[in-house]
């Protein structure tokens, strides 16, 4: 019996300090050391203090700012600890109604703006977390943001402009803009 238990002991302690010790140390400080802001969070920070990170979103409802893809999490908006899809297909009347309501809040929003809301204003990501939205969407609410802060249209269309994020290697994805970022430059702009 103890010719069996012995080693078995030893492999079980051995197995857990490498994979429950030094492999997560090791892996944590290669993270820390090459990717330092990504291993930290992906943290925005303003003024030195964190106001979000660039890899979830945030609810955004003043109309002075740009408003994100809605979010699929529950109970509150952008719930790191929730994430995840509505799980309703493009069939689902719940769905067919919830972008039928969004569509509209963004009409009230901007009576004026009669171009085609952008697939991104009025649905959900996967993840319900997605902190993107396209060029489309963030032009598509220029005009209203524009007014609201007393801003000329030429002035938020350029912000705009220098906060949309081009593809990777030009064509890995698609052009993006992160709206935690752009109403941070927004607010900085008055």
């Amino acid at each position: 019996m103890n010719a069996i238990l012995r080693p078995t002991l030893v492999l079980f302690t051995a197995l857990t300090v490498l994979t429950g010790v030094a492999y997560p140390l090791v892996v944590t400080g290669v993270g820390q050391a090459v990717f330092p802001a990504q291993a930290a969070g992906s943290l925005v920070l303003r003024d030195g203090k964190p106001v979000g990170s660039a890899l979830i979103g945030q609810n955004f409802s003043d109309p002075k700012h740009f408003w994100g893809r809605p979010s699929a999490t529950g109970p509150q908006p952008y719930n790191g600890t929730a994430s995840s899809g509505s799980n309703q297909g493009p069939l689902n009347p719940a769905l067919t109604d919830a972008v039928k309501g969004r569509i509209q809040a963004l009409r009230d929003a901007d009576p004026g703006n009669t171009a085609p809301v952008p697939v991104d204003l009025v649905t959900a990501s996967a993840s319900g977390l997605d902190p993107h939205i396209s060029p489309a969407a963030a032009a598509y609410q220029v005009a209203r943001v524009a007014k609201a802060r007393g801003l000329p249209v030429a002035t938020v269309q350029a912000l705009v402009a220098q906060q949309t994020q081009k593809p990777l290697a030009g064509f890995l994805s698609e052009a993006q803009v992160n709206v935690l970022q752009l109403n941070l430059a927004l607010d900085a702009q008055q």
